[in-house]
């Protein structure tokens, strides 16, 4: 615990001399607070990235509520402190320490991170190391927390293989109750640290990498990754719940004092999608799709509403213009809250499922930018991609918009993508000046003033379970080259461009199809002094490089090698659901630009529907 002597030496001294003191006051409306009498586990939701975005993340707002509505379980939250606040802390012997009871976590039970981006992976250490326990996982002892995580890039564990104790794969409310319950009879029983981790791994969707042994050839790549110990399964399975209906969903957000990422009610329609854009990870991982009814939505949003005083609801999803019952949806909020000045926003929506109707509902209370994704500048390009729209689905849809009062408009695009040409990065330029167009064609007395066009093309990183996981990524001098390529191409004052530095986005993908191997460049790069990757002010690509060359390991081999076909993957031994015959499928169709179908249409073959007994699909 800390002395209270201590917490009021934070709050009185240390937190004046940070830039954003809310950032780690803590006693938010709808925050938990309970006292420890008949607590059995103490759980550190951790995420490690600054509270602005952490606090903007559908994911912990779920299950942090989940975890606390369990009379023995106190879930309190930890973000990543910024560079101000981290050097107050370490020169005063301050740990890292929960917000809700501004206890140092040392002592919890647990600390769980998520795992949105790879960027964020040197703050995980970070925040450990700010914790005071070791950052190597074989180097914790007994009375240590276990740190667990989960998240999107749990799908490829490897690189945190050494300094996470355990990973949750896939959706998460019932398998984090599952995994608490194993570790209550755990405790009770007096047994060692392993044991825990060995009856942890019998659990559907657990990994725990130290049950597990990886070889490889002497080209570096990987020879098998089989179990060390009779505890871990061959294959580990992600968990899927299977019906949304009735399934967990707070009636309660916390509402922060200072202003957030994504401040407002995050409303989660459906999960997964039926689209099958080859380079999205989200879209194979999170397969099958599951809505949830309109009825138990408004209901959701009431109680929100309610117990927060926002005034805009954001539908979320992958893919939200895919809802069955969009429209209708739409419809029921704004009658019912129009009145009440409660806007609703949408996420980027599809050229093809993009209506006036819908859009005239959603602008009743005010308007929003509108964000669209084309991906690709070209129809072969698009094509490859399996994106399954076209020009005029762009066109249409911006028209629609501009003619009902829209003048801000986002294009977000991927450059460095499989087969890219040049001439494909100039169909993004060309793409963007018929928008433009379109916008000039509106009669001038109703067309909206100031068109706002902007062009956002980040870089293709190459994703583990996805059709384009064997491919290499564009060199770092061949992404800047298409990035200056496309300025030129698009000299509009109406149009702003934007990209990722594609140092930033070499990095993502060295660890987004890395090894194990790759955990000792983490801590190396951390002690080097990288940390907020993701920020361009502290990103620092030459300590990068330095790391990689201490530790002997060439990041070429992760991000530029084509991978063989018949490669043993670093993630092979995790099962999504997606099988890898229908990546290898959907890979060889791309060659081909040969596009699949929606799965609404008709079944492709996946594989999802075998991942459960009596399918899900």
């Amino acid at each position: 615990m800390i002395n209270d002597n201590i917490k009021e030496f934070i709050y009185e001294d240390i937190l004046p001399r940070v830039e954003k003191p809310g950032r780690y006051i803590g006693n938010e409306w709808n925050s938990v607070h309970k006292g420890l009498e008949g607590i059995n586990i103490r759980f550190a939701f951790a995420f490690p990235d600054v509270y602005e975005v952490g606090m903007s993340h559908l994911g912990i707002k779920i299950l942090y509520h989940l975890l606390n509505a369990q009379e023995d379980i106190y879930c309190e939250r930890v973000f990543a402190p910024w560079s101000d606040m981290e050097k107050e802390m370490r020169e005063n012997n301050v740990k890292l320490f929960a917000l809700e009871s501004r206890d140092y976590i040392d002592k919890f039970d647990f600390i769980g991170f998520t795992l949105q981006y790879e960027m964020s992976y040197t703050n995980i250490i970070n925040m450990i190391d700010l914790a005071g326990v070791p950052v190597s996982a074989d180097k914790r002892i007994e009375g240590q927390p276990f740190v667990i995580a989960g998240g999107p890039c749990a799908y490829n564990p490897e690189p945190l293989a050494g300094i996470v104790d355990l990973f949750a794969l896939g959706e998460g409310e019932e398998l984090i109750l599952e995994i608490m319950e194993v570790y209550k009879e755990w405790k009770s029983s007096g047994k060692s640290r392993i044991e825990f981790l060995r009856a942890a791994a019998a659990i559907k969707g657990v990994y725990v990498p130290s049950l597990y042994k990886v070889e490889y050839n002497t080209d570096n790549t990987i020879k098998q990754v089989a179990p060390i110990d009779e505890a871990a399964p061959k294959k580990i399975s992600k968990r899927i719940v299977k019906s949304l209906k009735d399934s967990y969903f707070p009636d309660k957000i916390i509402v922060p004092y200072i202003e957030i990422v994504h401040d407002r009610i995050m409303l989660e329609i459906f999960r997964g999608c039926t689209r099958g854009c080859r380079f999205c990870q989200a879209g194979m991982v999170y397969r099958p799709v599951r809505e949830r009814e309109v009825e138990e939505l408004v209901e959701i949003a009431d109680k929100l509403l309610t117990s927060s005083g926002y005034e805009e609801i954001s539908l979320s999803s992958l893919s939200t213009g895919d809802y069955s019952r969009l429209q209708e949806l739409v419809e029921k909020l704004m009658s019912k809250y129009q009145s009440n000045r409660v806007a609703l926003s949408l996420p980027s929506l599809r050229l093809d499922s993009f209506t006036l109707k819908l859009i005239e509902e959603v602008q009743k209370v005010r308007k929003s930018g509108l964000t669209f994704a084309p991906e690709a500048g070209t129809q072969r390009m698009r094509d490859i991609i399996n994106k399954g729209v076209t020009e005029e689905d762009l066109i249409k849809s911006v028209g629609s918009a501009f003619e009902t009062g829209y003048n801000g408009i986002k294009l977000y695009f991927m450059i460095g993508l499989p087969t890219e040409t040049l001439e494909d990065i100039e169909g993004i330029a060309d793409l963007a000046m018929k928008v433009i167009s379109r916008y000039y064609q509106v009669p001038k007395e109703t067309r909206p003033k100031n068109l706002n066009l902007n062009v956002a093309a980040s870089s293709f990183v190459p994703k583990a379970f996805t059709p384009f996981q064997w491919e290499p990524q564009d060199r770092i001098e061949t992404l800047i080259e298409k990035q200056k390529h496309l300025r030129a191409a698009l000299k509009k004052k109406q149009a702003t461009v934007n990209w990722h530095e594609p140092q930033v986005s070499y990095m993502e993908a060295v660890f987004a199809r890395g090894d194990r191997r790759l955990h000792e460049v983490l801590i190396k790069a951390w002690e080097l002094g990288c940390k907020f990757d993701g920020w361009d002010e502290h990103f620092r690509f030459g300590k990068w490089m330095e790391a990689f060359e201490q530790c002997n390991i060439d990041p070429e081999f992760y991000a530029y090698r084509r991978r063989d076909l018949d490669e043993i993957l670093p993630w092979d031994h995790i099962d999504v659901g997606v099988t890898k015959a229908y990546l290898k499928s959907e890979y060889n169709k791309s060659l081909e630009a040969e596009l699949t179908e929606d799965c609404k249409v008709a079944c492709t073959g996946c594989g999802i529907n075998l991942l459960e007994e009596g399918g899900v699909c």
